[in-house]
């Protein structure tokens, strides 16, 4: 059985990403402890909150986190969990994040309604990313963010997936085996826990 721990930073919607694990096929244990890193065959950096607390919180287990993927350990960020795994947040100052992709998190334009808040498609830019194994371009995924991450050029490849809202956003992201949605799996249906078997097929192999 594939050993999920979904990393509890002190934000909201964590039993939603343990029931889409499960169904998923994995065994899935939320907890901050960090001792539990040491266990886990993947990560989950969840979802529904604010940079600031979510980075102080995190920055206790850094060291643990970069020993588990030096290691071969997987990691999934969804939401706030991608933007954590960015070089630096302006959501309320200057932040910094874990830096595992290069980048600044910034605030969607002024010229749409913020947050985004549901439904809006997905536009494949690399089909071979383990997470998109028959996901159709174009499908509809659950958002819910006011920021978004600027990747710099040197992350372009890093790129799998984009949306638009206001301006052109990544909507999926991967390097090695860290992968990052900026959109719910746990609450996009069908396609979400598609995308969610993905991850755990991907960790078996």
């Amino acid at each position: 059985m594939v050993r999920v721990v979904v990393l509890d930073y002190a934000v909201g919607n964590l039993r939603s990403i343990k029931n889409g694990l499960e169904r998923s096929g994995a065994e899935a244990l939320i907890t901050s402890e960090i001792a539990e890193i040491s266990k886990a065959n993947a990560l989950v950096f969840p979802g529904v909150g604010a940079f600031p607390e979510a980075a102080r919180r995190l920055s206790s287990a850094a060291d643990q986190i970069k020993s588990f993927i030096s290691g071969g350990g997987a990691i999934l960020g969804i939401c706030l969990g991608m933007q954590l795994l960015l070089t630096m947040s302006t959501e309320g100052g200057l932040y910094k994040g874990l830096d595992y992709f290069k980048g600044l998190v910034v605030k969607l334009p002024s010229n749409v309604k913020i947050p985004h808040m549901g439904w809006n498609t997905i536009k494949i830019r690399d089909y071979s990313c383990p997470l998109l194994g028959d996901v159709p371009d174009g499908s509809l995924l659950y958002f819910a963010h006011s920021y978004y991450a600027k990747m710099s050029d040197v992350e372009v490849g890093s790129i799998d997936a984009e949306t638009l809202y206001g301006v052109v956003f990544p909507s999926i992201i991967s390097k090695g085996s860290i992968f990052a949605t900026q959109f719910h799996p746990e609450k996009s249906g069908e396609v979400g826990l598609k995308i969610l078997k993905n991850f755990i097929q991907y960790i078996r192999r």
